[in-house]
């Protein structure tokens, strides 16, 4: 079985794909396994999601590890929101703090009513369900995903499971009724967010379907949007270079 939360590092660019360390204690090995395997030296989401010509989540977030990612932005959005701020994203000049959630939130990892892992394989799943919103993802686009999985270095188990999320129809109920609390329901859309870019109507109409069936009111909604985009640059120009 493979590790729920390696996979979601995989994901958010964290950490380097068939690895045991982060892309900052790996920057040497980095830039050896970009010449020797350039599918192998990025993050998941740029093979599987198609999102590398995009935006990309800066150093901040990548420090922490997904799951710790996820859920400091969605405290941060949550704090805001409750203190009756706007919505505004930080400065371009600097990269906004972002500090993982505080233990005793409902927003921690170990907080989890159903578990770290469990919960971690929610958020993954909601990733996913994002990335086939604008129907890019066909037979052929799969296929061509399998052949660079095999690639990355993820392990078999862990492309097995990612290929069976891609090849299986949109369950939102399912998806929804895996965030346990309001927290995680917080959580499970700022992953969703933190995937795509909603530049097209598909994409827009999905993360909107997706609030109004986790129930978020439309300003807490506001503030995860703001908050995610203070944490994504155009790739190429993130302040923190992954190598």
């Amino acid at each position: 079985m493979f590790d729920p939360k390696k996979l979601l590092d995989d994901l958010l660019g964290s950490q380097i794909p068939g690895t045991s360390g982060t892309v900052r204690d790996k920057a040497g090995q980095a830039v050896q396994m970009a010449k020797d395997n350039p599918l192998a030296a990025g993050a998941l989401a740029a093979v599987l999601l198609g999102t590398g010509a995009g935006r990309e989540v800066t150093g901040a977030a990548v420090k922490l590890g997904g799951l710790a990612a996820i859920g400091g932005l969605a405290y941060k959005a949550y704090q805001n929101y409750k203190a009756g701020n706007a919505p505004a994203e930080a400065p371009a000049a600097g990269e906004p703090e972002l500090l993982p959630p505080p233990k005793d939130t409902a927003f921690h990892p170990s907080q989890a009513p159903q578990g770290e892992d469990e919960f971690t394989l929610t958020l993954v799943r909601a990733m996913i369900s994002a990335a086939k919103a604008d129907g890019h993802i066909d037979d052929d686009e799969r296929q061509k995903i399998a052949g660079k999985l095999s690639l990355a270095g993820i392990g078999s188990d862990a492309e097995k499971f990612l290929m069976s999320e891609l090849e299986s129809p949109l369950d939102l109920d399912t998806l929804v009724a895996g965030a346990k609390t309001d927290a995680q329901k917080l959580e499970l859309y700022t992953a969703s967010r933190l995937t795509i870019d909603p530049d097209t109507r598909a994409e827009r109409g999905y993360l909107d379907l997706l609030a109004g069936r986790l129930g978020l009111p439309d300003a807490l909604v506001d503030h995860v949007e703001a908050t995610v985009s203070a944490a994504k640059v155009p790739a190429g120009t993130s302040p923190n270079p992954r190598w």
